[in-house]
């Protein structure tokens, strides 16, 4: 059961405002560990709204955060207990209302998956996200909910007052309204619910730990999936989607911008309230933070920019529904990482998984390939201008575009290919012999 978030927790001044964890009291948690809340909202954009000049945006930034770091508490707790995941149900939803509360078990229970709609809004918005988000997973990958064990889909709405975030907690779904300025109810955007429902994905296959260079890539994993239930949902083309996270949500005052972007990730806002995007779209501007809850956990909402920008490239350079090819490859890839895997690592898999599921030299691993050459990460054992030898990529239409210096492409590849199964081989032996 979830617990009460204000129950069992000292706080101090130093600790709520730079979003440490907090201390649990014994008593609570003699085992505790910390692992993630996973919010969808970077810390980085609730320190810029503390600097806010309307006093309202402050206090909910300021709340919002408080809240944040209570949370992470609470998740300490769950993950002391052995056998905390949620019921397995076929993937039923069952949405509550928190009625701008915090507390988990005094919610209302507003709609179960044989329900009727409900009068508010919000409260259909996230049954929809949630069967949508359950849907493709289904649909796209075989996979029976999010943990592929028919897990029970969770959702609270209207948590908190003025909160400005959505998070996934390791068991269910926690949905804030926003403040109303600079965001709007966070059951308002299917790529926020399926980005943090795709956090229990990675939970229950990657595990990619939540830090540095393999939590970038837990929450690039989100980003990807939540971008591609959404194109799913539209049945939009690569080239066609808009690429963007968070965009129905974030600054309803403002059209255009978002969160994040993963076509061009460091372009997705550029305003006075926020200053500019800080993502880097390749290696050179990878930024080394530190490996703390201010850092960004070393920058995982920042640098998750590259292996975005890097799906990006490869989902257009394949063309067609990114979901049925670059998704297929992304998800092979997600299930097959080791938990501490680095962005090399991951490029890596992805070219090899590329080449299992469509063909040693393929379009598709040729695409893949010159993807993550894109943002300055080379596949281990080929050489950085292999991906120049053919002229044109994949077409907009899935197929194959002027063939100059294709043949000769496929031709290396395919010599090169058994040597980089080899290295992964090799460095999947190491890595157990440590």
């Amino acid at each position: 059961m979830a617990g009460n978030y204000s129950s069992g927790l000292r706080t101090s001044k130093h600790q709520l405002m730079n979003c440490q964890p907090l201390v649990l009291s014994p008593r609570r948690c003699p085992m505790s560990r910390t692992r993630p809340v996973n919010c969808i909202i970077p810390p980085y954009i609730l320190d810029k709204l503390l600097e806010s000049e309307d006093r309202e945006v402050r206090q909910a930034a300021l709340d919002t955060l408080l809240t944040t770091a209570r949370l992470r508490g609470e998740r300490a707790v769950r993950a002391s207990f052995a056998g905390a995941a949620a019921t397995a149900g076929n993937g039923r939803r069952t949405i509550f209302d928190c009625e701008q509360g915090v507390s988990l078990p005094n919610a209302v229970l507003v709609r179960p998956e044989d329900g009727p709609q409900c009068t508010d809004p919000a409260l259909n918005q996230a049954f929809d996200g949630l069967g949508l988000t359950r849907d493709f997973y289904q649909e796209v990958f075989r996979r029976n909910s999010i943990d592929d064990r028919g897990m029970r889909l969770d959702g609270y709405v209207h948590f908190d007052v003025q909160f400005n975030n959505a998070f996934w907690d390791g068991r269910q779904m926690v949905f804030g309204d926003g403040d109303g300025k600079e965001f709007s109810n966070l059951t308002g955007s299917l790529d926020v619910i399926a980005h943090e429902l795709t956090h229990g994905v990675t939970e229950n296959t990657s595990e990619f730990e939540y830090h540095n260079q393999s939590g970038a890539l837990n929450e690039s994993m989100s980003d990807v999936f939540g971008s591609l239930v959404k194109q799913w949902s539209k049945k939009q083309t690569a080239e066609d989607a808009d690429w963007l996270i968070g965009a129905d949500v974030w600054t309803p005052g403002i059209a255009g911008d978002a969160l994040r972007s993963m076509k061009a990730p460091g372009q997705a806002y550029n305003n006075p309230q926020f200053g500019k995007d800080p993502q880097p779209d390749r290696m050179s501007k990878f930024m080394p933070l530190p490996d703390t809850p201010r850092g960004d956990n070393g920058g995982v909402h920042y640098n998750s920019g590259i292996p975005n920008k890097a799906f990006f490239l490869a989902a257009v350079g394949i063309g067609g529904f990114a979901w049925e090819a670059a998704g297929n490859i992304w998800y092979e890839s997600l299930k097959a990482s080791s938990k501490d895997a680095t962005f090399q690592e991951f490029a890596d898999t992805t070219f090899q998984k590329a080449g299992e599921l469509f063909g040693t030299g393929s379009p598709e691993q040729s695409a893949v390939l010159a993807a993550w050459q894109g943002v300055e990460i080379h596949i281990s054992g080929v050489p950085a201008g292999l991906a120049r030898a053919r002229s044109l990529p994949v077409n907009g239409n899935g197929g194959v575009g002027r063939q100059d210096g294709m043949a000769a492409l496929s031709r290396q590849i395919g010599e090169l290919n058994a040597k980089v199964t080899g290295l992964a081989k090799e460095m999947a032996a190491l890595k157990g012999a440590k």
